[in-house]
């Protein structure tokens, strides 16, 4: 068996293709440029494709509940070597995946109840054929 180490920031596609689906586990927070990321995950799923996403999840009643329970400083932060560097709630992530061309995303909070929710996991597709030409014209204009 051998093993690539590749960068989201490296035109992976050139070198490995598309494939009918991409997963990405706990990757894209701790990313500096998430757009890069985003552009290269939806670049390596083929047309007609599926990327799935995991991300910690922060929303509004998680922060609060960090905020009320003194935890702010322990979850966010800046102490930890090689941590996370954003921190994206479902309104964040799906703009981002939206701004690459990722139609139909579904979300799906896990771990613990949903509002407290520990990850959440974004199913993107990428369109095919026709749809996928009309919304490449798009951004060219």
């Amino acid at each position: 068996m051998t093993a690539d180490v590749g960068s989201a920031y490296d035109d992976l596609p050139a070198k490995y293709g598309t494939f009918p689906l991409v997963v990405s586990l706990e990757v894209i927070e701790h990313c500096m440029d998430p757009r890069a990321f985003a552009r290269t995950l939806m670049a390596l799923i083929e047309p007609g494709g599926v990327g799935v996403v995991s991300t910690p999840y922060h929303g509004y009643m998680k922060n609060l509940a960090l905020a009320l329970s003194g935890r702010m400083d322990r979850h966010f932060t800046a102490l930890w070597d090689g941590g996370h560097v954003k921190f994206f709630s479902i309104k964040t992530l799906g703009q981002l995946l939206d701004e690459v061309g990722a139609r139909d995303v579904d979300f799906i909070r896990v771990g613990r109840i949903p509002m407290l929710a520990k990850s959440m996991v974004a199913v993107v597709h990428k369109p095919a054929g026709v749809q996928a030409l009309i919304l490449e014209a798009g951004k060219n204009i």
